[in-house]
């Protein structure tokens, strides 16, 4: 699939990022849109090129014969109903663990083909369905957002914390275990850093920081990806970089310059940045194997 970059003005990608983390509704969104735009048919021009487009997330495939898969796995210790799609390298050797923890959009298909991509580095990887309680991840992109502004992040947490001790126990598992998530996720793994002693690692991919009274409670190494026009999320770096500091804590900050939120994302032609993603993609599969073991290849 091509992921040519579409040029789409700061303002109107700015714009973007306020609706889909909850500062608007789809019709506020729309009447905004068409003002900045112009005309209504220049605002229906940019829709395609902010929205996730999923026939792009094919980077592995569904059906690798590389890989094992096993989608709607229940996750123990959590709440009821909680599920993943679990994916791990054919041959029975035992690997260390990464959970991917999605954006506030669910377990879409991006983020199963970013969970196929961890296992194709080598490592026994969840992609979690923070939603699974409540049903599971819809197909409509402006539900999950409305099912995500209802969910308590620390709850989310908790979830997201049950799922790396499940990796942890797992008879596939060497007991290390990763967490890398994206914009909610990337928040997420924050979040888990400070409740789950069991995380060895975490990477988050721009996401929401904890207040700085809850960074002493971290164990994990903390890699912090960010994209230099990402206002909103950016706001929160100063704070939480200096409780890092302060409290000894291990951990790397990449900031990646003229890139947007949202720039690993290959699904979204307007913010998606190939140059910034494969740099980011690499430290982190380092920083993985620094803080975890390097895992085995994949045949």
């Amino acid at each position: 699939m091509s992921h040519e970059k579409r040029t789409v003005p700061d303002e109107v990608v700015r714009l973007y990022d306020h609706f889909t983390h909850g500062g608007m509704d789809r019709r506020a969104f729309m009447e905004k849109l068409t003002k900045v735009a112009g005309s209504a048919t220049a605002a229906a021009a940019f829709i395609p090129l902010l929205q996730s487009n999923y026939a792009m997330a094919q980077t592995v495939a569904p059906d690798d014969p590389r890989l094992a898969f096993e989608d709607g796995v229940t996750i123990p210790g959590g709440d009821a109903g909680l599920k993943g799609y679990l994916v791990v390298p054919k041959g029975g050797v035992k690997r260390p663990a990464l959970l991917m923890i999605h954006e506030n959009r669910g377990l879409n298909p991006h983020i199963r083909d970013m969970t196929r991509r961890g296992a194709l580095a080598g490592y026994l990887t969840l992609g979690i369905d923070a939603l699974s309680p409540e049903g599971g991840t819809p197909a409509n992109e402006d539900q999950a957002r409305e099912m995500f502004s209802k969910l308590n992040p620390d709850i989310a947490a908790a979830r997201c914390a049950a799922a790396v001790r499940f990796l942890a126990n797992h008879p596939q598992s060497t007991g290390k275990v990763g967490a890398m998530g994206f914009c909610w996720g990337g928040g997420q793994v924050n979040r888990i850093a400070a409740i789950e002693p069991a995380l060895g690692a975490g990477i988050a991919y721009y996401g929401s920081q904890i207040p700085a009274e809850r960074v002493p409670n971290i164990r994990a190494a903390l890699m912090l990806h960010y994209a230099s026009k990402d206002e909103r999320i950016n706001a929160g770096i100063p704070a939480y970089e200096a409780a890092l500091k302060a409290n000894g804590k291990a951990y790397e900050l990449h900031m990646y310059e003229g890139v947007d939120h949202a720039f690993n994302n290959d699904t979204g032609p307007a913010r998606y940045n190939p140059q910034a993603a494969k740099l980011a993609w690499k430290r982190s599969l380092a920083f993985l194997a620094k803080h975890l073991g390097a895992p085995a290849g994949v045949g």
